[in-house]
């Protein structure tokens, strides 16, 4: 061991560290600022928000923010009549310019509960280009706090924890590895939390 860690942005390299990141994720209740999350870093400074549905008056969407406010990624889920047909549900995650959407840079791939009894949820970094291979798989119960995010050679990019002593789910951990794209993570989260009926969902 001993070397350099490998920095592996998504969004940007500004939102990877060298060293291993606890964060803490806060739930904002739906009728306060509309719903959706705070995630705080060790100095206890907001690093990054998630405006979820309720804020934003528009169905399976949310948006990330840095923690100057600023908007750095918008995400979607797919729709329309093929998306009902598919054994999937898909979300598509933008970077944004100029507070609109530019970029495609991952899209996430849920198997549908009635069709597979443990349907996976993969992710693809875009564009695709002649690899279809996923890159990011989650494993675990994001509903009980215990799930992994790792990549396809098996690595823990990130882990969600419940935080200690703590009874209310309102409050988790998400401990990101060395090198690895936290402002990912979080979009990652933000669909979980939508996905499971949490915090960013109308």
């Amino acid at each position: 061991m001993g070397g350099l860690t490998t920095l592996l942005p998504v969004v940007s390299k500004a939102y990877c560290s060298y060293s291993k990141t606890v964060l803490l994720i806060r739930k904002r209740p739906r009728n306060v600022n509309g719903g959706g999350f705070v995630v705080m870093d060790a100095n206890q400074s907001v690093a990054f928000a998630v405006d979820g549905c309720c804020v934003l008056g528009v169905s399976g969407e949310c948006v990330v923010r840095d923690g100057n406010g600023n908007s750095i990624l918008v995400i979607r889920k797919k729709g329309g009549v093929v998306q009902a047909l598919s054994f999937n549900n898909q979300w598509r995650g933008y970077l944004m310019d100029f507070e609109m959407p530019s970029k495609l840079v991952f899209s996430l791939h849920e198997q549908k509960s009635w069709v597979f009894v443990n349907g996976s949820i993969r992710i693809f970094l875009e564009p695709k280009g002649h690899n279809k291979r996923w890159d990011f798989e989650v494993q675990g119960s994001f509903a009980e706090r215990t799930c992994t995010i790792r990549d396809r050679r098996g690595n823990v990019v990130a882990e969600v924890e419940e935080q200690e002593r703590m009874t209310s789910k309102d409050f988790y951990h998400v401990v990101v590895q060395p090198g690895y794209d936290q402002a990912f993570v979080i979009a990652v989260i933000a669909i979980l939390d939508y996905i499971n009926g949490e915090s960013t969902r109308c």
